[in-house]
């Protein structure tokens, strides 16, 4: 799976396609390299952090948590970036694949 429970969360590898017609969560990539990945589309540019943010909130709403909880770790320009989602790791981690419909 693209997420790993830690101590106080999930945190949660992304592939970001801005610019992407719609804000949605697209499933489970595995890559070429073996990584799994979540992917995911947002309508917003990759610009001034615009499309990172709408990731954030996409995540939030997905997980039914608040934005102070979804928090950028990695990745902030690269296509992957990584997310640590704040609160209980394992209903967080089943919230998510019902929203990825794995």
């Amino acid at each position: 799976m693209p997420w790993r429970v830690i101590r106080d969360g999930l945190e949660v590898r992304v592939r970001a396609t801005p610019r992407g017609g719609r804000d949605a969560i697209d499933g489970i990539e595995t890559r070429a390299d073996g990584l799994s990945v979540l992917k995911v589309r947002v309508r917003a540019a990759p610009e001034d952090g615009a499309a990172n943010t709408a990731i954030r909130d996409l995540l939030k709403t997905a997980l039914g948590c608040p934005a102070r909880a979804v928090r950028l770790t990695a990745g902030a320009t690269a296509r992957v970036k990584i997310f640590r989602i704040e609160g209980d790791g394992e209903a967080l981690a089943r919230r998510l694949a019902t929203a990825a419909a794995v």
